[in-house]
């Protein structure tokens, strides 16, 4: 094992020269390399953060939230749907929600207004999101104005900023009484806007919302794990968007990496026929290019691998955020957790080093079996 490892070494450290003899080309190959793996790795760490970010969130979320639906349309919920509800076995919890938009015409932006519970958020006061505070300029105690639909004017008493911690989910949330909420939008007593359902055992849900549609033929149940793949599927949509934009310059990438792969120049013929005229063995330069192909793209992948992981959790991937992230008035700051998926770098793995380390066999093989005095007069 020791001679092998030390062969090896040596033809490691004989490849690393013969690469300096031609510093030029090979770093601007290797640099060529790391900017397609870094813009790769990026997209691929970005979206799956972003997928990683809306699982933590919706973790929290309702098992089922019930709708009903007149003329396709979203309708308010009449009283009694909470009663025909509670009959249904498997629900363990059910809450009628108030909620509704409001365009804010002094920002050019819409608003989420909540209603929660009095003993939550006093009459006359709000609590608003990080997103909507900055924009506002608003802080605790100071005071409001929203015109409603039907043309009243409503004054409200901010009683607290969200925390910045939950802008993902709150950067334009409105919170206030129920009885505000009410008179506000003109809501009817009795009425909501859907209900969130908790069930008890997780592997009912479906069987649970096929109950509901059943009981209730004009609602129509939303699963939590269709709305996550609602998510999956929109950065999925974006993801492959950004992709086909550079799709020209990863083709020109892998034309020019397979070029210089697969072709050697009359230097590198003229090197192999002196390395067999002096005693080196066929396997021993097809293993010495190879190592020469793995330095490059290994070097590459793993300097674009460290470059995209800075740039998305460090930087908030600034160059394609934009894209990915989607478009708001009131965008939300937050900070992505590092998700790294073993599966996502092996695939990067197999498509960026894999490939250019696979190309270099065949012309060098066919160098190498080539009678040296005839490679070094070609």
């Amino acid at each position: 094992m020791r001679p092998w490892l030390e062969k090896q070494l040596h033809l490691i450290d004989f490849t690393l020269a013969s690469l300096a003899r031609r510093k030029t080309k090979n770093v601007g190959l290797l640099l060529a390399y790391t900017l397609i793996v870094f813009v790769l790795a990026s997209l691929s760490l970005f979206t799956h953060a972003l997928r990683s970010e809306a699982s933590y969130v919706l973790a929290g979320s309702p098992e089922v939230i019930l709708q009903r639906m007149v003329a396709g349309r979203h309708d308010l919920i009449p009283p009694g749907y909470l009663d025909k509800i509670g009959r249904i076995r498997g629900v363990q919890k059910k809450e009628g929600r108030l909620w509704g938009y409001y365009y804010d015409p002094v920002v050019n932006a819409n608003y989420t207004f909540m209603a929660r519970p009095a003993s939550e958020v006093a009459d006359g006061t709000i609590m608003v999101g990080s997103a909507l505070a900055r924009e506002r300029g608003l802080a605790p105690n100071n005071t409001i104005s929203f015109r409603s639909y039907a043309g009243k004017l409503f004054g409200f008493t901010v009683a607290a900023v969200l925390s910045p911690d939950s802008e993902l989910l709150s950067a334009d949330l409105v919170l206030l009484s129920e009885s505000d909420f009410r008179r506000f939008f003109e809501y009817p007593e009795g009425h909501y806007t859907d209900i969130a359902l908790s069930v008890a055992n997780p592997q009912e849900v479906r069987t649970v919302a096929a109950k509901l549609s059943a009981a209730l033929p004009d609602s129509r149940p939303i699963l939590r794990e269709e709305v996550l793949r609602t998510y999956q599927s929109l950065f999925d949509w974006r993801e492959g968007i950004v992709l086909t934009v550079l799709a020209g310059a990863i083709l020109a990438f892998a034309i020019l990496a397979w070029e210089k792969a697969s072709g050697l120049s009359a230097e590198e013929r003229r090197e192999i026929g002196i390395l067999k005229a002096i005693g080196w063995e066929t396997g021993d330069v097809i293993r010495m290019k190879v190592w020469e192909g793995l330095v490059i793209s290994l070097t590459a992948f793993l300097l674009g691998g460290i470059a995209a992981y800075v740039h998305v959790f460090h930087f908030g991937a600034a160059v394609f955020a934009p894209v990915l992230k989607g478009w708001s008035v009131l965008y939300p700051r937050f900070t992505l957790v590092p998700a790294v998926d073993g599966l996502q770098i092996a695939t990067l793995f197999f498509f960026t080093v894999v490939p250019y380390t696979a190309a270099v066999l065949v012309p060098i093989w066919r160098a190498a079996i080539t009678d040296p005095d005839a490679v070094m007069r070609a």
